[in-house]
């Protein structure tokens, strides 16, 4: 039996040596990350594994793809969930993004603690909302509904092995590699003739619905490793003559604690297509919608974090409205920001409920009785507090890579209302729970203080720190 998490396993694996036969500039940004995963392990020895041993984030990745119909969407869900990743997190970049970019998303992972260590694998996975108005009058909904409706993104056969998968825990040998080979096959890219014109017309709306509906198949947009210094990574990128994007999207560089997530990303790069012209004609010709992105992973942070983290946001924008600045400008007003209003040590974010954490017992057994408290268990040393590595995304972030590969900013129509999909409404979609990351955090946490309780021997419950709103 080849069980969920080795099909996941396996499954990343094969995606990435097809993504990097498909994107070759890919196995550069592969390269590069790896080596300065190597230097930062060499100059930061044990603490550079703080959020996460350099197996796992070598062999992280997290990958992105879109597609058109809440059918599709099941059915990404149904292979999905063969391979232990469940939907997490809902995402609007219909909202986020300041270009036209007509989707929702939720991410594919494993949601359980030993899962995650074991292999992390996501998929940002996004599917167009063809009945937002400002974006798609009837007409080209009416057109697009039914160009998706005429085409199989996965075959039945796939399906059938990801619910026996799903139902029994795994796949038998025979069996694991075909389900591999077909799944991996499915997020190829296809050189089916795309129709010029109809691309064309998509693409006037918006870059990424003629990604998606303007062509008969779905594939990989971007494959994402992890490094632990973004920044240097951007940098060396650069020197190689990789054209980067403009800026590092997310949290900036500063001297206090990573949080949250940093990415980036080269730009998108001219592949060959094939178009058929209305006169019936097959030419070759170039698309520029796939991009190489890269991330850094920082500590997972509470609501309160995240409402701090937003905020800083919105003080950022308004600090620089109307100036034209650097990317190494905002940063560093960015930093500044972050100095007076975050804190620069771990156990400030736990003793002010603003960040993730798993507690340990310690060897340390002083005298007095173990108090309930959690901050007293930790001042005293009975106590430690290890990071949880945020394993989600930031719309903003998103809708910025998205935005800074797109060829054009395409059109949106603010004046008409926008179609109410949220998350219930996915959930609808997925057949299948939507889990709250925040949710999954804190169980995580809670799971480690239960453990702690018992090892001390505590009969009551460990008495989180109370942080007044």
């Amino acid at each position: 039996m080849v069980d969920s998490t080795a099909l996941r396993a396996a499954f990343a694996r094969r995606l990435s040596a097809m993504y990097g036969t498909e994107v070759p500039a890919y196995n550069t940004l592969v390269d590069v990350a790896q080596d300065v995963n190597r230097e930062v392990l060499e100059r930061m020895g044990a603490d550079a594994e703080r959020l996460g041993s350099i197996d796992r984030v070598t062999a992280e990745r997290h990958g992105a793809i879109r597609v058109g119909t809440p059918t599709e969407m099941a059915q990404v869900a149904r292979v999905f969930g063969a391979m232990g990743m469940y939907p997490v997190g809902y995402y609007d970049l219909r909202e986020a993004a300041s270009s036209s970019v007509p989707v929702v998303s939720t991410a594919f992972r494993p949601v359980d603690e030993a899962e995650l260590a074991a292999n992390p694998f996501r998929v940002f996975t996004s599917m167009l909302v063809t009945g937002d108005r400002r974006f798609f009058d009837e007409d080209l909904e009416r057109r697009l509904s039914e160009f998706l409706g005429a085409r199989r993104l996965f075959p039945p056969r796939l399906l059938d092995l990801a619910d026996r998968a799903e139902a029994e825990g795994g796949l038998d040998d025979a069996e694991a590699e075909e389900f591999l080979t077909l799944a991996t096959q499915a997020f190829e890219l296809s050189r089916v003739p795309v129709s010029r014109s109809w691309y064309t017309e998509l693409e006037r709306v918006s870059s990424v619905a003629a990604d998606i509906g303007g062509v008969p198949s779905t594939h990989v947009n971007h494959l994402t490793p992890r490094v632990l210094d973004i920044d240097a990574l951007y940098a060396r990128m650069s020197e190689r003559g990789v054209t980067m994007i403009d800026a590092i999207q997310g949290p900036p560089r500063w001297d206090g604690p990573d949080l949250l997530l940093r990415q980036t990303s080269f730009r998108a790069l001219a592949e060959p297509r094939v178009f058929r012209e209305d006169d019936g004609r097959i030419v070759e010709d170039d698309l520029r919608v796939r991009f190489g992105e890269v991330e850094a992973r920082g500590i997972a942070v509470t609501p309160a974090g995240r409402a701090r983290y937003d905020e800083l946001s919105a003080e950022l924008d308004t600090a620089l409205a109307g100036r034209r600045v650097t990317a190494e400008e905002r940063g560093a007003v960015a930093a500044k920001l972050w100095e007076g209003r975050v804190p620069r040590t771990e156990a400030e974010l736990v003793t002010g409920d603003l960040a993730y954490f798993t507690f340990h017992t310690t060897g340390s057994r002083p005298a007095s009785a173990p108090p309930a408290g959690l901050a007293t268990l930790l001042a005293e040393g009975w106590v430690t507090a290890r990071p949880i590595v945020y394993e989600d995304f930031l719309p903003r972030s998103a809708a910025g890579i998205f935005r800074s590969n797109l060829t054009s900013d395409g059109s949106k129509d603010a004046t008409r209302a926008g179609a109410e999909f949220g998350a219930e409404a996915l959930a609808e979609v997925l057949g299948r729970r939507l889990h709250d990351p925040y949710a999954l955090y804190a169980s995580i946490r809670a799971a480690s203080l239960t453990r702690v309780r018992d090892e001390l021997g505590l009969d009551r419950e460990i008495v989180l720190p109370r942080v007044r709103r």
